[in-house]
């Protein structure tokens, strides 16, 4: 199957760079995670270009830097039920499909997406 849409509001599953280990050095995740698409963009080439923010279990440091996922949203698109935050302090950008794209189920490109968040919560995101 061929990898979804990427549309704003959409989870995916990624392996995610944070900037800390950017900053020692590495060039790719660590951990296949959660992010949330929250732009797309045309690149110079014409390809699409994709913004996302990491979900992680760490809750931040500053409540006002995070947004805390409700259990309900989670359920949905079968996250598991650990509360989780969507980082505002940090993003990746990539052209998609990007290899870092992870599938869920192997060779079924689709299985990178875990489903949508709720409109109200993507606008505060």
């Amino acid at each position: 199957m061929a990898f979804p849409t990427p549309v704003p509001g959409r989870v995916v599953r990624y392996s995610y760079l944070w900037a800390s280990e950017h900053a020692r050095g590495q060039e790719e995740g660590v951990k296949d995670r959660p992010c949330a698409i929250v732009l797309t963009t045309a690149g110079d080439a014409g390809e699409t270009v994709v913004t996302v923010p990491p979900i992680t279990h760490s809750p931040p440091v500053d409540p006002r830097l995070g947004i805390e996922l409700p259990h309900a949203t989670k359920r949905r698109p079968g996250l598991d039920d650990a509360q989780s935050w969507v980082v505002m302090t940090e993003v990746n950008r990539f052209a998609w499909p990007d290899p870092d794209l992870v599938p869920s189920t192997l060779g079924d490109a689709s299985s990178v997406a875990y489903g949508l968040l709720p409109y109200a919560l993507f606008e505060k995101i």
